[in-house]
Parts: structure tokens; sequence; C-alpha cells
């Protein structure tokens, strides 16, 4: 993920900065979906696991990021309050 491009964007629900989530994070999000119980704000379950994601600067929300390009739709975003954890 290009660190230029995380300047300038912003959670499109929340409006706070967005960072890239951290190895631990990852970890914990990919447990859950491994164990089918992670889904996005549609209420569609996570099937695949995240290599890079982007989180809020309150760690309320995850954005998946695919390919390289961060997907930024509001109905993507994930509520870490699923992981009981955050």
């Amino acid at each position: 993920m290009d660190k230029k491009l995380l300047t300038i964007l912003c959670c499109p629900i929340t409006h706070r900065e967005l960072g890239l989530a951290q190895a631990e994070l990852l970890q914990s999000v990919n447990e859950r979906i491994r164990a089918g119980g992670l889904n996005n704000r549609e209420g569609r379950p996570l099937t695949g696991e995240l290599q890079e994601a982007l989180v809020t600067s309150d760690g309320k929300l995850l954005y998946p990021v695919a390919d390289g390009i961060p997907v930024l739709l509001e109905g993507e975003a994930v509520g870490l309050d699923q992981l009981g954890e955050h």
C-alpha cells in the first residue's frame, strides 16, 4: 500500500483517518474468518483471508485491501467489535 495514498484516504462512514492494519490485528481477523464468524456491514461473511487491510484511527472499522487497492465501500467495512477484543 502506497504510504502517500494513506495520507489522503479516510473512512467513508466516520471520516476518520485510516492506517495499515498491524500483523496482530490481521492475524485475529483471519482466525475469525477461518472460523466462519466475521461479516461485513452488509451481513455477508468474509471467506478469504486478508493479506492487507486498513483500519480507522479509532480501531472500530476495517477495510480490506485487494491487490493493493483499498476497498472503501461502506458495505465492505468490517466492524471490529465482532472480534470481541475491540
